[in-house]
């Protein structure tokens, strides 16, 4: 029988080594999919994150000759990059107007115009701008800002956001270029308001949704905390990833601002602030979904404003996102989603905690039984208010009633094996041994029948007992010995002293002595055991998990 040599696996490749592959971005290689039949089709992967032969993508670009020559696009972003240098985002502005408009900016290059021209004309205006955003939120995520909202982000935000409604008002206050606004819900019939600081980003947002050809589309400019331009709007859905770690967010003046009615944030709870001012903007029955860093969830300063919005049911949800989805930065994020209440008898009665930091940041977001919990407000309203996802997810999957059953065994065992092990002692009938003939660690060590351990010295020889030689080295003549004037402890083998006994007594002392050693590390466990089965009993009788038998 002939072997038959085993067919080599062929590399599969994700849709973004694709696009580094043949110089283009992301956007391009998902709209190719859309575009072209002849795109290989998926060869592993999920719907989420499909992989690819790399032998069909090398065959199928090198037919459309895409991995032969450096793509439009790419073109366009580096002669952009040379005539704008830092400022980018200025000749997205002028090249989104140019494609909206039809008449170039002054100010834009005649090559950039040409190259935009060509781009609009290869694949549509709405694809040119689209694949400018997305280039230009990778260069942003790269030099690590945070200025951009990472697509992982989005992408999270529209799982949980999940289906809105046609004729829905949606409202980001920190809109930046648009990323999330124009996310979310579907492209046509939804009302989206947006506001950003940045007056070039704002524009930017704008012209972009124009180009993709949302309608219903408005973005102001402005600081949204200081100076609110949509005071009178009501959103069913807020969105929003606002600004991190900023002191001066406006507090001076404005302390005394209606918008703070679960109490005004501290300067260094700015994050707070602005997730006061996305609820103040949603009508009865609606919901706010909130990026913020994890640590918003714990911190002190926030506590107050934390338990009010447990304690009036307001918090609906704490969603901790896979390490890695905030790409400029591996730490953890969370969602806070809110909702409003349509009236008093409506407001959330549990806040469900879901941690998923240990998934895929490109993987499902769909959390499973084990990676959430339904945790009731008054399981939350402690000391702290820490609403940390993986501090409530665990427990909440505890048994307690068997980890209580298997301590108390465990104790209970240990208490009476605690009572065996102490030896049976007697009076002595004569002087002290430490008053009789001694001998000196040190001598014996010199004699060959000890040598010094780590930590104490052990016998080497069938003449001494070892239980023996610590037993006493532990007595309090030694142990006096071995104390510094400042009362630290120190064994000190080279100078301690032992009674001289034939082996046979040595032994008696040893079997003593080892079982007093026995008695004492048994001891600490039956300590630990005590303090973690009364913690476990008190909690489980806390949260309803366990009950007093009848």
């Amino acid at each position: 029988m002939t072997d038959t040599p085993a067919r080599q696996a062929t590399p599969l490749v994700t849709g973004s080594e694709i696009a580094k592959l043949a110089g283009v971005t992301r956007a391009a290689v998902s709209n190719w999919r859309r575009r072209y039949d002849d795109f290989p089709t998926p060869s592993g992967g999920g719907v989420n994150s499909p992989l690819f032969d790399l032998a069909e993508v090398q065959a199928w670009l090198d037919r459309q000759r895409k991995g032969q020559e450096v793509s439009a696009e790419v073109q366009l972003w580096q002669v952009l990059r040379g005539a704008y240098g830092d400022d980018m985002l200025g000749g997205l502005v002028d090249v989104a107007r140019l494609l909206n408009e039809g008449v170039a900016p002054e100010e834009l290059p005649a090559d950039v115009v040409r190259l935009a021209r060509d781009l609009a004309e290869s694949g549509g205006a709405a694809e040119a701008v689209s694949v400018l955003a997305e280039r230009f939120t990778e260069s942003v995520r790269r030099a690590g800002s945070d200025q951009i909202t990472a697509p992982r982000v989005v992408r999270a935000v529209r799982h949980f956001a999940g289906e809105v409604a046609p004729d829905a008002t949606l409202f980001d206050p920190a809109c930046g270029i648009g990323s999330l606004l124009l996310a979310i819900g579907p492209d046509q019939g939804v009302r989206r308001c947006g506001q950003e600081s940045d007056a070039r980003s704002a524009v930017f947002a704008q012209l972009r949704a124009e180009l993709t050809g949302r309608t219903g589309v408005g973005i102001v400019t402005g600081d949204s905390l200081r100076n609110d331009r949509w005071v009178d709007l009501k959103a069913d859905l807020v969105v929003c990833d606002p600004p991190v770690g900023e002191p001066d967010w406006g507090r001076e003046d404005l302390l005394l601002d209606p918008r703070w009615e679960f109490g005004t944030p501290s300067r260094a709870e700015g994050e707070l602030a602005w997730l006061q001012h996305a609820y103040a903007h949603t009508v009865p029955g609606g919901h706010v979904l909130m990026v913020l860093p994890a640590s918003v969830a714990y911190r002190k300063a926030g506590r107050r404003i934390r338990a009010e919005l447990v304690r009036r049911g307001i918090l609906t949800q704490v969603t901790a996102l896979p390490s890695g989805t905030a790409a400029s930065h591996a730490l953890p994020v969370h969602l806070w989603q809110l909702r409003r209440p349509r009236t008093l008898g409506d407001a959330a009665t549990r806040v469900r905690m879901v941690d998923l930091t240990v998934g895929d940041p490109d993987g499902s977001l769909e959390p499973t039984a084990e990676q959430m919990a339904e945790v009731p407000l008054v399981d939350l309203l402690d000391d702290a208010v820490d609403l940390t996802p993986g501090r409530h997810v665990g427990d909440s999957h505890r048994d307690y009633a068997v980890e209580y059953q298997t301590l108390r065994r465990e104790l209970t065992e240990q208490v009476r094996l605690l009572a065996e092990l102490l030896p049976t002692l007697v009076a002595g009938d004569g002087p002290g041994l430490p008053d009789g003939p001694t001998v000196s660690v040190a001598d014996l060590a010199r004699a060959g029948l000890v040598e010094y351990g780590d930590p104490e010295p052990v016998s080497i020889s069938d003449q001494l007992d070892t239980d023996y030689l610590q037993g006493f080295l532990r007595s309090a003549a030694n142990t006096r010995r071995s104390t510094s004037s400042s009362g630290t402890f120190r064994l000190d083998g080279k100078g301690a002293r032992i009674p001289q006994l034939d082996i046979t007594e040595q032994r008696r002392y040893g079997a003593a002595f080892r079982a007093l050693q026995e008695f004492e590390e048994r001891a600490r466990r039956v300590v630990e055991l005590s303090r973690d089965v009364a913690t476990l009993a008190r909690d489980g009788l806390g949260n309803g998990a366990l009950a007093p038998d009848s």
